[in-house]
């Protein structure tokens, strides 16, 4: 059976460490969609790495990591980032395995995100312009390049008609990148990626499954990204719901048992688009300064804010979350008093929805209740008997309003500062 881990709002909710420190039980580790626009961080031997393309289960011995169809992968990003985990003493070349018919992003398709968001001028998306949107655009006006391309006789011919096609739509962007220093190095990655095992990943997995294993699909983003159920068209160009996993590693939806939502004990957000209980105010800076609150990917600093219970429950029923992981608690332990919105309100009215268009967000306000912090040191913590009653009232309150128990916390950034919770 598989098993899910994916983020709950707009990504960085620490889904990286607990796919780390959940791997151990599992055979293989399988990303199903997303790009190099994800950086999950870990810490091995006390040193920070980040993963943009690579799973988390990279770590294990035992486990084995998969790059699913549904991803767009990056072959330049990819051979860097394989090259810091022999740097630290991991080589797994032969515990990767990557779907024939994943997507690659060419050096034309970052050209083609540049251009795309200069042309929105003061309207920008807040992409990270490494190419993915243009890539999923590709792929679904079927003119992508897939792995399976890459080992045929003729790749160049297809690859040189790719890129002539988005010549053309650059001179209408009046747009000019010199590409040259990236397709040399775009080259190197193709034949350093052709070492791996390329594989029908279908058929490897659904066999796996067949044999007893035990699968963890890792998400990359969040929810509030999916690019249909996020803040469109503030998103990401890829399903990151739970249905993503099915199709994008060719698995039917009767094989998925427990699906475990990440959320951070407040939220964050990158970029453009909606964020009913962001905080402007010194609240919010000193949520960014103590929990480090910018990009793994991009260093951009995040917007941050309270928790947002009305997301959260439309996350958990979107998905069929089974159990919620709750990170960086340990953030709010220099906070008096904590909010956490409950529903919004909208000229006089409650409102339990989140809304499907943009525009509806105006004039949306986060209704709040408010508790009392705990005001101590919880990344001391060992297990439930350490936590503070502020706390076990915090985690409560949230599990009731969501519907969905809370399995386990994060009072810390290494692998061992996780804490089992069990409250009814």
């Amino acid at each position: 059976m598989i098993d899910v881990i994916f983020g709950l709002q707009w990504g960085d909710e620490g889904k990286g460490k607990i796919v780390d420190k959940f791997a151990s039980n599992y055979d293989i580790v399988a990303r199903f969609q997303g790009g190099p626009n994800a950086g999950h961080t870990l810490y091995f031997n006390d040193q920070k790495i980040v993963l943009h393309q690579i799973p988390s289960g990279v770590f294990y011995e035992k486990c084995m990591n998969v790059i699913g169809n549904g991803v767009v992968l990056d072959p330049i990003t990819f051979k860097k980032e394989y090259e810091k985990l022999i740097n630290v003493g991991i080589d797994p070349i032969s515990r990767i395995l990557i779907s024939e018919r994943t997507n690659i992003i060419i050096p034309t398709h970052r050209s083609l995100d540049k251009a795309s968001e200069a042309y929105k001028k003061q309207n920008k998306i807040g992409s990270t312009l490494r190419g993915i949107g243009p890539a999923y655009m590709d792929k679904t006006g079927r003119n992508a390049i897939r792995l399976i391309d890459v080992l045929e006789p003729g790749f160049m011919k297809i690859y040189n008609d790719l890129k002539d096609k988005h010549k053309k739509l650059l001179e209408n962007f009046n747009f000019n990148e010199e590409i040259a220093p990236d397709e040399s190095l775009f080259f190197e990655s193709i034949d350093f990626i052709r070492k791996f095992k390329i594989v029908s990943l279908e058929y490897y997995l659904n066999d796996q499954i067949v044999q007893g294993k035990k699968i963890l699909a890792e998400g990359a983003q969040g929810v509030m990204l999916d690019v249909d159920f996020g803040t469109f068209p503030y998103v990401t160009s890829s399903n990151t719901v739970t249905g993503g996993v099915c199709t994008g590693l060719g698995v039917s939806p009767h094989k998925i048992r427990d699906v475990y939502g990440v959320t951070k004990s407040y939220c964050t957000r990158v970029g453009g688009g909606p964020f009913p209980t962001e905080l402007l105010d010194e609240e919010g800076d000193k949520i960014r300064r103590i929990g480090n609150e910018f990009g793994a990917t991009t260093g951009r600093p995040r917007r941050c804010g309270w928790i947002d219970l009305v997301a959260l429950r439309f996350a958990c029923m979107l998905n069929g979350v089974t159990k919620v992981v709750m990170t960086k608690t340990d953030i709010l332990d220099q906070f008096q008093s904590l909010s956490v919105c409950s529903t919004y309100m909208k000229e006089g009215a409650i409102v339990n929805q989140v809304p499907s268009s943009c525009y509806q967000y105006d004039n949306l306000r986060p209704h709040y209740l408010k508790l009392q912090g705990w005001n101590t040191d919880s990344s001391v913590f060992k297990n439930q008997a350490d936590f503070p009653d502020a706390l076990i009232t915090y985690i409560t309150m949230i599990q009731q309003q969501i519907g969905v128990p809370i399995c386990c916390i994060s009072n810390g950034p290494n692998r061992e500062q996780l804490i089992n919770v069990d409250l009814k």
